[in-house]
């Protein structure tokens, strides 16, 4: 199969046809099924950091969110840069979220989850701070979104805390980042989301946390942990994708059977490569719109003033590799 690379290669892009990216995996023709309900969220990730490409993708993802009648906001980790928030009054929340993402199509749940920035300074208060916002909703470090505009399309999606996992965050106990990774038991972790995707009868489980299973980005890369810990849970229990940030750009990999969908240049890129199952990949800021009903899952890649990167499906049973 020849590799099709779209206008903006030369800038560190790369992509399948989207013809051919969302034939992989696809099943042989059956028989035609009643419409289904079907539901859209935008995805953002690693973002609080002020600087001009934030302000440009929260403007463009507002207008994208209003025209696709997004029910929600999907928010990957790295809230505030760079240790977090101090508390549920930090000025960080005015400044980094609430003047920031003030278009009224984004005034809908934004179901959030911690990154490796988020846990230097006091993770537990961006939990809290659910109770005071109308909209964000992080009501544990980790939890099953409770989302009725998802539920009426058949759809689960499982945060996982993915921070604790990483070991290397915890090798020095001076540091604070270690000190609040402390007590968090990754084997319950892992018992509960084993257990809540057996028990879940959703047409699609899709499962997000901060950190990287495979990635082609320059800083990150894969997570050797999640590699290892998390992804034979994924498989198993037949979960569609993975959703995450962490590498400061966006792209869309497909390997054993799991599509993982990074999105984490929600305020700045930085340079990234195809690795084995890579569908496409580019260093540029931006976000997703991520549309979930029936047989297919539709990414949509949007750059920071809004313009179409990239359209990738996934089937609802893709086939294992």
């Amino acid at each position: 199969m020849d590799i099709i690379t779209d206008r903006r290669s030369l800038l560190g892009g790369f992509a399948l046809t989207t013809v051919t990216a969302g034939l992989l995996g696809a099943e042989p023709a059956a028989a035609a099924k009643p419409k289904s309900h079907s539901v859209t969220f935008c995805m953002i990730g690693d973002w609080g950091r002020g600087t001009p490409a934030q302000h440009d993708v929260a403007a463009a993802m507002g207008m994208a969110a209003a025209r696709s009648n997004a029910s929600s906001v999907l928010a990957v980790g790295d809230n505030f840069y760079d240790v977090g928030v101090t508390s549920v009054d930090d000025p960080l929340w005015q400044s980094m979220y609430e003047h920031v993402y003030t278009h009224p199509a984004l005034q809908v749940p934004w179901h959030a989850m911690l990154g490796n920035h988020d846990y230097t300074s006091n993770p537990q208060a961006q939990v809290e701070y659910t109770a005071r916002s109308p909209r964000w909703r992080m009501p544990a470090r980790y939890y099953k979104v409770e989302d009725a505009n998802m539920a009426a399309a058949s759809v689960d999606i499982f945060v996982v805390d993915t921070v604790p996992f990483v070991k290397s965050y915890s090798k020095d106990p001076t540091n604070p980042r270690a000190r609040n990774i402390v007590g968090q038991d990754t084997d319950a972790q892992l018992a509960w989301l084993d257990g809540a995707l057996a028990a879940s009868t959703a047409r699609w489980k899709l499962v997000a946390g901060h950190h990287t299973i495979h990635s082609g980005g320059s800083a990150h890369g894969d997570t050797v942990e999640l590699v290892e810990r998390l992804k034979p849970i994924l498989v198993r229990n037949k979960v569609q994708a993975y959703l995450a940030g962490h590498d400061h750009d966006l792209q869309h990999i497909r390997r054993d059977g799991l599509d993982i969908v990074q999105c984490g240049a929600g305020m700045e890129a930085r340079p990234v490569k195809p690795i084995d199952g890579t569908l496409y990949c580019l260093a540029e800021p931006g976000f997703g719109l991520v549309t979930v009903g029936g047989d297919t899952m539709t990414i949509d890649f949007r750059d920071q003033k809004g313009a179409p990167l990239y359209k990738g499906s996934i089937p609802v049973a893709a086939t294992v590799a």
